[in-house]
């Protein structure tokens, strides 16, 4: 395969840029580099991600609050097998509507004003969990933190892309998914902690925090550069670039690479640009990548994590071991975003999936040779209904399912989990990011959905152990589509990966 440094593809005249530039070139953008000044971008970034803490924090909620409402005692509220399922899996429904309609929010008001649209329906919907007095308030509080999960899940990887520099970008990529298990993380410590000492309503008002957070910060952060440049805004633009990069640095250079290619994308994409390559292999990509992201299982792991636990009868208690598991997930992402910029893309998507498929055979195998009277298998008993019950381990064997779960979540969390997030917004080209990012959040969250409606019902036909062998075979097709069509964008410019796939000179899909 020829590398991306071979020759130049697109020549620029001396005004303008190499867009795979030459030694000297490459030179000049290595110092440039080095003469930024992050904190302000840093900033920016920290107050978009408050909304994928918020998202983090809504996508577990069910997960310690399960157990408390099938054990409520208001019929109103309390959750049988058939409404348990739905509780858990309408969040990724309200998902797929927010994605949705990003579709046309990121293009009309903006990424950062996109993001801030989120808190309305995030805000309204942790009141509704709060205050719930009847089923369908705490559905519809589902639907509406879903929704609002969707619309920052399609904004704030684009913005972060869009606001950053080609020396952090992965790094910076990977903070979304970082925030996200953060809110995972704080909500599965709350929950342990307010169950002891409060109601479990507290955990909906403790999600109101980041939302407001974010709302207020976000309100004295820029546009992207980007953005204000397709709606011809061009002070604006520069002088947002001159915010996050520092007045006295050369960011009129970027600013004017920045022009050019918005200029040559200023038309709203057509039905009929979309037999071009140049649109149609990255947008392909990146929901082939979001559409595996999901079928590998993690949303039905990370949402009903506990009762998983409490069905094996893991040696620790469940909501302990839902901490621990937050934890590795969290050390993961880390990792991740500290090599992302080193190691490169592919090798961690490969060692991801590499693990993830490892580590899902493993929880398969156990569940189906290991005796009922050790791995917790009860007959009659749903998967809900277990998580009621209270665990009786009996053998040190039982530690195999939460280290292969744990494994499972290192391995998503260095590589499919944030990069799959970062790619999308790396390898869409401008004209279509905002419909195109739209599209692949929806992709993501009906499979989501879809899985997480049907693995209760799966597990209580055919037992635990099917829905971690099908994940498993998942995981292996991640590996070789990881081969076959992922691109290695490391240290490449947004400009530069839109004229890679504009040349044609390579078929990533090959």
């Amino acid at each position: 395969m020829e590398s991306w440094d071979r020759q130049p593809l697109v020549r620029k005249t001396s005004s303008s840029y190499h867009t795979f530039p030459e030694s000297a070139a490459r030179r000049l953008d290595r110092e440039y580099l080095r003469s930024l000044h992050n904190k302000r971008l840093y900033l920016a970034v920290f107050a978009a991600v408050l909304g994928n803490f918020s998202f983090g924090f809504a996508l577990v909620y069910p997960s310690p609050v399960i157990p408390a409402l099938e054990a409520h005692p208001s019929p109103a509220l309390r959750l049988d097998q058939h409404s348990a399922p739905w509780f858990g899996s309408v969040f990724t429904l309200g998902a797929a509507a927010g994605g949705l309609s990003t579709m046309l929010l990121n293009d009309c008001l903006g990424r950062k004003l996109s993001i801030m649209f989120s808190a309305l329906p995030s805000a309204l919907g942790f009141a509704l969990l709060a205050g719930a007095q009847r089923l369908w308030m705490l559905l519809l509080g589902r639907l509406l933190t879903g929704y609002a999960g969707g619309v920052t899940s399609a904004s704030i990887p684009v913005y972060i892309s869009e606001i950053s520099h080609p020396g952090v970008r992965g790094m910076l990529g990977a903070c979304p998914q970082i925030m996200a298990v953060l809110g995972s993380l704080v909500l599965y410590a709350l929950g342990k902690y307010l169950r002891l000492v409060l109601d479990w309503r507290w955990l909906a008002v403790a999600g109101e925090v980041p939302v407001l957070a974010m709302l207020l910060l976000l309100c004295f952060m820029p546009n992207s550069p980007r953005f204000l440049l397709s709606q011809g805004e061009e002070e604006e633009a520069l002088g947002s670039l001159c915010w996050l990069r520092g007045k006295d640095t050369d960011y009129g250079r970027e600013y004017e690479q920045i022009k050019d290619s918005v200029r040559k994308q200023s038309r709203r994409v057509s039905c009929a640009e979309l037999k071009d390559p140049f649109l149609y292999k990255p947008i392909l990509i990146a929901g082939g990548m979001r559409f595996l992201q999901q079928l590998s299982g993690v949303t039905c792991i990370l949402v009903y994590l506990q009762p998983i636990f409490k069905k094996t009868s893991v040696i620790l208690k469940p909501e302990y071991d839902a901490a621990l598991v937050g934890l590795v997930r969290l050390s993961s992402v880390a990792i991740a975003a500290v090599s992302m910029d080193k190691a490169g893309r592919k090798i961690l998507l490969f060692v991801s999936a590499g693990v993830m498929l490892v580590s899902n055979l493993t929880m398969g195998l156990y569940i189906h040779f290991v005796p009922a009277s050790h791995n917790g298998t009860v007959a009659n008993t749903t998967l809900v209904s277990s998580a009621s019950l209270p665990a009786e381990p009996t053998n040190y064997i039982t530690l195999i399912p939460l280290l292969a779960t744990m494994f499972f979540i290192m391995g998503y969390a260095m590589g499919w989990g944030p990069i799959t997030w970062l790619l999308m917004s790396e390898i869409l080209p401008l004209k279509a990011r905002g419909v195109a990012s739209g599209l692949c959040v929806v992709v993501s969250w009906l499979t989501a959905f879809t899985l997480t409606q049907f693995f209760l019902p799966v597990v209580d036909a055919f037992s635990l152990e099917v829905p971690f062998l099908f994940f498993a075979v998942i995981s292996a097709g991640n590996v070789l589509f990881t081969g076959c069509c992922v691109p290695e964008t490391k240290g490449r410019s947004l400009e530069q990966i839109e004229a890679f796939f504009r040349t044609g000179r390579r078929s990533f899909l090959r």
